[in-house]
């Protein structure tokens, strides 16, 4: 049985779709959460719907409030968290000879820059308490690319490699770093698609259909729990097998 009680646990993009799903998770499972976002209505939201959760209203893409960010969890947990779970992240689509320099500099910023920072100053924590995990919620387009899509594909390819590396870093240090890759997942996003372009991509899905928000969740809890210890360096994809990686 995957145990989460009483783990403090810190949730970039809560307010989102899997977001909310991995929230709900977390909150069955007993773990204390902090929830981050800028959204501080939906924040508010969460922190109505559940009796474990704290909320912290912060933008990410400002790196240099980043370190405060994390001493103020700290604090508000009266201690530093056990997990980090990154998983805010945007999109600017443009085909690559019409994206504009700004298009690119905000999703690699946000997506990949914001992901290292908020690892590196919770690693300093979790080193300092010899246990740490953190999950990095990728895409499955950072392994196949996508049409209009070159930053995002380059953000969260880019974390699977980052994340790599620093698993290779803190493996002694009894700190487990892990990806998780969605495929298409049935959010709000998703239903905006277009149903012929929904149907296209359905056709690539062996499962024939798209993803829940709650299997991204339950993975999400595995790689937080002590089931998965002897992990690390590694990236599972959750996509029906659209693609086998």
């Amino acid at each position: 049985m995957i145990n989460l009680k009483n783990k403090k646990i810190v949730l970039t993009g809560a307010t989102g779709g899997i977001g909310n799903s991995i929230v709900e998770n977390f909150h069955n499972l007993g773990a204390n959460i902090l929830c981050t976002g800028t959204n501080e209505e939906k924040l508010n939201l969460i922190k109505k719907s559940f009796t474990n959760v704290k909320i912290l209203k912060f933008d990410i893409s400002k790196h240099s409030d980043i370190e405060k960010f994390v001493e103020d969890t700290c604090k508000l947990f009266d201690g530093a968290p056990e997990i980090l779970v990154n998983n805010a992240g945007i999109t600017k689509d443009n085909l690559s000879l019409r994206m504009s320099k700004e298009e690119w500099d905000e999703v690699i910023n946000l997506n990949l820059t914001s992901t290292f920072l908020l690892s590196k100053f919770f690693l300093k924590k979790m080193i300092k308490n010899k246990y740490g995990k953190i999950i990095n919620i990728t895409s499955v387009v950072g392994h196949t690319g996508n049409v209009g899509q070159a930053n995002y594909a380059a953000s969260k390819s880019g974390i699977i490699g980052m994340s790599k590396s620093l698993a290779l870093e803190y493996a002694k240090k009894n700190i487990n770093i892990n990806c998780i890759s969605p495929g298409f997942i049935q959010t709000k996003m998703t239903e905006k698609i277009d149903p012929k372009h929904k149907d296209m991509i359905l056709s690539k899905i062996p499962s024939s259909r798209l993803g829940k928000p709650e299997d991204v969740a339950y993975l999400t809890a595995f790689l937080s729990s002590d089931l998965s210890n002897y992990i690390t360096g590694e990236t599972i994809h959750v996509n029906g097998g659209m693609y086998l990686g």
